[in-house]
């Protein structure tokens, strides 16, 4: 359950800036401008957005899955 928990509360922002570095690296490859802050400016603002976005989903995935441990540890100590 914690490994489920943990990809789908992380892959949305992990696959919205590896889409983004992509598209920054195959323009960058077209273009030849080897900037380097022009790779991590627009990833750190995706994931911002990312998590504008997808934070109170993983918020509530990351709450219900804490109250399912709290509750599992209520019943194995009765």
């Amino acid at each position: 359950m914690s490994y489920t928990t943990t990809l789908l509360v992380g892959t949305p922002v992990l696959l919205i800036t590896f889409i983004v570095g992509l598209v920054i690296s195959v323009f960058q490859a077209a273009t030849q401008i080897h900037e380097m802050t022009l790779t991590f400016i627009p990833k750190i603002l995706a994931a911002i957005i990312a998590l504008f976005i997808f934070g109170s989903w993983m918020m509530i995935k990351l709450v219900d899955y804490t109250r399912e441990n709290f509750n599992l540890i209520a019943s194995l100590l009765k």
